[in-house]
């Protein structure tokens, strides 16, 4: 699709006026006409504004002319996963799980690879393949070759540790210790715990990134999840089912 087609058929599934797609980007009427009759094409100021009304990348608002991968993992990009900036603007380079809000979920290429692998492997795929074909790709990958500039220097792995210290330091029975914490999209974790009322309530939002991990139980999985505002702990059977929520905590200190 051109350009033309796509921002068409983007405003129109949101039942948008031209007008009211102008009011939103800051152009005039004429010039949403002129994008959609493929006179003209929108700056690169406008289709970052357009990228984030639509929830969609700059790539595909320009028709798809690349194919895009995470620059972090290596992971194939589509609109559903692509990661966002602290502006809320969607960012063509990264996946989610590697870039939420702004920040780089991992500064390890170790942690990566080992998470990469647990999701690849396969009988077709065994774990050794799919850990020799990530340590080949990620060193050819932008953020890696940029690291010691995109880098933080360490201060999120510094909350990260933080947050397992205090996770460790809640006493709760049965759990085993957690070593490490791993970016997970809402979508994916936040699951419906069942009330005293009958009500079954998510507590998460499915579009927002966590930190988290699940670790093994004797017959439950314990799952945890958290960010710099709360801590919460559940537990649930294979495939999320059945849980039940242990612990929300508000994190004090931020």
């Amino acid at each position: 699709m051109n350009t033309k087609d796509v921002i068409f058929e983007l405003r129109t599934k949101k039942n948008m006026t031209q007008d009211e797609l102008a009011d939103r980007v800051f152009v005039t009427r004429q010039a949403v006409s002129r994008w959609e009759k493929g006179e003209t094409v929108p700056n690169t100021d406008t289709l970052k504004l357009l990228s984030k009304e639509f929830d969609v990348s700059i790539n595909t608002l320009l028709g798809s002319p690349r194919k895009l991968v995470c620059q972090c993992c290596g992971m194939p990009l589509e609109d559903s996963i692509i990661g966002y900036d602290s502006e809320g603007f969607p960012n063509d380079d990264y996946c989610r799980w590697c870039y939420a809000d702004g920040t780089y979920t991992y500064s390890d290429m170790d942690n990566l690879i080992d998470v990469c692998v647990k999701n690849m492997a396969s009988p077709e795929f065994p774990e050794d393949a799919a850990r020799k074909y990530m340590k080949d790709l990620l060193p050819t990958l932008d953020y890696w070759k940029r690291f010691s500039e995109l880098s933080d220097n360490g201060e999120f792995e510094k909350l990260k540790r933080k947050l397992i210290d205090e996770i460790g330091g809640l006493g709760i029975p049965g759990i085993r210790e957690l070593k490490s914490l791993n970016a997970l999209f809402g979508a994916y974790v936040n699951l419906p715990y069942p009330l005293p009322s009958g009500e079954n309530v998510k507590f998460l939002r499915d579009e927002t990134t966590y930190l988290g991990n699940q670790l093994e139980g004797d017959n439950r999985c314990y799952g945890v999840l958290c960010n710099v505002d709360f801590i919460m702990v559940c537990t649930y059977l294979e495939n999320g089912e059945k849980p039940e929520l242990l612990l929300y905590r508000k994190r004090m200190e931020n």
